[in-house]
C-alpha cells in the first residue's frame, strides 16, 4: 500500500515540474476524507521538492479553496474552519506556496435571501435552484479570477480533485469519459482554460482511511477528529465536493457534509445520525428543515404568480406568500435561540442577509413587516440598528412636515424612497421604474 501511495506522491512531484508555465494549482477542499488525502499527498510532494531541491524550485502557487454555502452543518463547518487556519499557519511555517481561500455565495444568491427574501420555494428535484447559486458560482468565480489574474502569464489553471473511480459506478464512468489515454490532465467541462488533474482516482476507500489513520496531518490537524465526524454522521459514504464540475451533479443532502437546510432529499440522514450519537443541540435544525419541507406545497403558503409576475403552470405553484416568509424567518430565529440557549454560538442567518431580505420586501412593496420587529419578538432585544433608526425617525419627521401632515402622501413618498434605497443596496436598478409605477397605481386606486 505504501508503494502505491509513494507512487502518487512521485507523480504529483513530476506533474509539478512537467511544464514551465507554472500554471497555478487549485485544490477543492471540503475537509472530508478524499480532499484531506488529496491535500496531504500534495503537501508531502511539495515538502519533498523543498527538501531535495530547495524553496526556490517551489514556483507554482497552490490555492486551497473551500466553499461555505452559509448553511453548512455547524459541526462540519467548525471543524473545517479550524483546519483551514492550521493550513494557513503551516504553509507559512514551512515556506510553502500554499494559499487558502474560502468562497461564499453572493448576498443575492444566499439560501435565506432567496427563500425568505425573494420567496423561492424550498429546493426540490424539480426546482433545485440552490446548487448553482451556493456551490458552483462562488468557486467558478474564484477559478475565473485566478485564470484572469495579471500574475498568471498563460491565463490557465489546473484543478486537483479528489474524485475516485471506486466511489461509484457513475463516478468511474465519468472519470473514464473525460480522461485522455496517456494524459494526466483533462479539460474542464464547464470552464475554458482550466484543466483537471485527479491524482488519487485509483485509490480504494480502505486506502483513503489508511492514509488518514496512519499518516500524521502535515499541517498539524487531528485526523482522529475527522474520523470521529464520519463515525457520528454514519449516512452513506458520499462526500460532497467543493469543486463541482457538472451542472447535473446530484444534491449533497444524502452526503455526510450536506447543507442542513437541504429539502431535496426526504431525510437528512447525517444530521439525524449525529443527533442519535448525542449531538442533541442539532435537533432544532433537523426539525426546522423538516417543517420547511412539509409546508412547501401547502396552497395557503404559495402564490399563483411566479417571481417574474407570470402565472404559475400549476395552481399555487408560484412564490412563497409573504406571511409564510415571515413565518419561516421567525422559525429560523427561534431555532437559533434554542441552540444559543444550550450554550452553542451559532448564527443561522447573518446581518447582511437580514438587511437584504428587508430590502427585497420593500422592493416587493411589502411594508407591513420588518425584519427587526420579527427579531425583537423572538430574542426580546433590538438589532444593532439604533443609529440607523434614529436617522430614519428624523427623516420621517421632516418628510411628514413637508407633506403638511398628509399621511397618504407621506406614506407614498416614504415607500418610493424605500424602493430607490433597496435598488441601491442590492446594486440592481433594473425594474425600478416599473416598481415606482406599480406603487403609484396602488396609491391612485386607493384614493
Amino acid at each position: 500500500m505504501n508503494k502505491k501511495i509513494n507512487y502518487i506522491i512521485e507523480e504529483i512531484t513530476d506533474q509539478y515540474f512537467i511544464d514551465d508555465s507554472n500554471r497555478p494549482w487549485i485544490i477543492g477542499f471540503s475537509g472530508g476524507k478524499d480532499s484531506t488525502v488529496l491535500l496531504t499527498l500534495t503537501w508531502l510532494a511539495l515538502l519533498k521538492i523543498k527538501n531535495k531541491k530547495g524553496s526556490s524550485f517551489l514556483t507554482r502557487e497552490v490555492h486551497v479553496v473551500c466553499n461555505d454555502t452559509l448553511v453548512e452543518n455547524p459541526i462540519i463547518i467548525n471543524y473545517v474552519n479550524k483546519v483551514l487556519e492550521k493550513i494557513k499557519e503551516a504553509s507559512l511555517k514551512h515556506s510553502l506556496p500554499v494559499f487558502v481561500q474560502k468562497t461564499i455565495p453572493r448576498l443575492e444568491d444566499s439560501f435565506f435571501v432567496n427563500l425568505i427574501g425573494k420567496g423561492y420555494p424550498a429546493p426540490n428535484n424539480a426546482f433545485r435552484w440552490c446548487t448553482e447559486r451556493l456551490k458552483i458560482k462562488p468557486t467558478a468565480k474564484f477559478v475565473t479570477d485566478i485564470v484572469k489574474s495579471e500574475n498568471n502569464d498563460y491565463h490557465e489553471a489546473i484543478i486537483l480533485v479528489g474524485t475516485r473511480k471506486s466511489e461509484s459506478a457513475t463516478r468511474a464512468k465519468s472519470i473514464k469519459k473525460h480522461e485522455i489515454k496517456g494524459k494526466r490532465l483533462t479539460k474542464h467541462p464547464l470552464q475554458n482554460n482550466v484543466f483537471v488533474y485527479s491524482p488519487i482516482k485509483e485509490l480504494e476507500l480502505e486506502e483513503i482511511w489508511y492514509i488518514i489513520n496512519t499518516f500524521q496531518s502535515p499541517w498539524g490537524a487531528n485526523n482522529k477528529e475527522l474520523f470521529d465526524i464520519y463515525m457520528d454522521a454514519s449516512a452513506d459514504d458520499y462526500e460532497c465536493p467543493t469543486m463541482v464540475s457538472d451542472k447535473e451533479h446530484r444534491s449533497c443532502g444524502q452526503s455526510r457534509f450536506g447543507c442542513w437546510t437541504c429539502t431535496v432529499v426526504k431525510q437528512d440522514k447525517s444530521i439525524s445520525a449525529q443527533i442519535e450519537k448525542g449531538q442533541k443541540w442539532l435537533i432544532p435544525l433537523r426539525d426546522l428543515r423538516d417543517w420547511i419541507q412539509e409546508e412547501r406545497n401547502k396552497p395557503k403558503n404559495r402564490s399563483h404568480l411566479r417571481r417574474n409576475g407570470v402565472e404559475a403552470s400549476i395552481p399555487h405553484g408560484g412564490v412563497v406568500e409573504l406571511n409564510h416568509r415571515v413565518e419561516i424567518l421567525e422559525k429560523v430565529f427561534e431555532a437559533q435561540k434554542q441552540i444559543n440557549d444550550l450554550g452553542y454560538e451559532v448564527e443561522l442567518i447573518n446581518k447582511q442577509e437580514l438587511i437584504a431580505i428587508q430590502v427585497i420586501w420593500y422592493r416587493d412593496l411589502f411594508f407591513e413587516y420588518t425584519v427587526s420587529d420579527i427579531y425583537n419578538k423572538v430574542f426580546n432585544k433590538h438589532l444593532d440598528m439604533k443609529q440607523h433608526n434614529e436617522l430614519v425617525k428624523k427623516e420621517e419627521e421632516l418628510l411628514l412636515s413637508a407633506c403638511e401632515k398628509d399621511k397618504k402622501q407621506f406614506t407614498l413618498i416614504q415607500d418610493l424612497l424605500k424602493l430607490e434605497k433597496s435598488k441601491t443596496i442590492m446594486m440592481k436598478r433594473r425594474g425600478l421604474i416599473e416598481d415606482i409605477e406599480k406603487r403609484y397605481k396602488q396609491y391612485i386606486t386607493a384614493q
